[in-house]
């Protein structure tokens, strides 16, 4: 089993969606990293060599990945919400900052809520 970037990729897999199990790179990226390597994108990660990955982790030393960005991410995320913009009120409030209607649709965001029946007006006699 290949082990990248602290990640072990699937060994049943291609090359090229072995890679993107890693935080940050995509299928275009990984197909990128493989040509760079040198390595044929169909062939399995099973089948790649101790020398292959570690051509595989040299070119990703180029790349942000997993820990890395992972905490740049948060860090833009912390300054909007430092600087006060709308985007970051919105991270702030856990609701969605990209337009989406909150009215209905909003469940993964905001999360599950537990619905409560409206109340009925008790009518006191006088």
């Amino acid at each position: 089993m290949a082990r990248i970037a602290g990640i072990d990729l699937p060994k049943n897999k291609r090359g090229v969606i072995g890679l993107t199990y890693i935080f940050g790179i995509g299928r275009y990226t990984s197909s990128k990293v493989l040509e760079e390597a040198g390595i044929d994108e169909n062939k399995k990660v099973s089948q790649w060599t101790d020398d292959e990955v570690a051509r595989i982790r040299l070119v990703l030393d180029n790349y942000k990945t997993e820990g890395q960005l992972r905490s740049e991410v948060q860090m833009n995320i912390k300054r909007l919400m430092d600087i006060g913009c709308y985007r970051g009120l919105r991270h702030r409030r856990s609701l969605p900052c990209r337009g989406q209607r909150t009215r209905t649709n909003a469940r993964t965001r905001k999360g599950r809520k537990k619905t409560v029946a409206g109340k009925k007006k008790a009518t006191g006699k006088k």
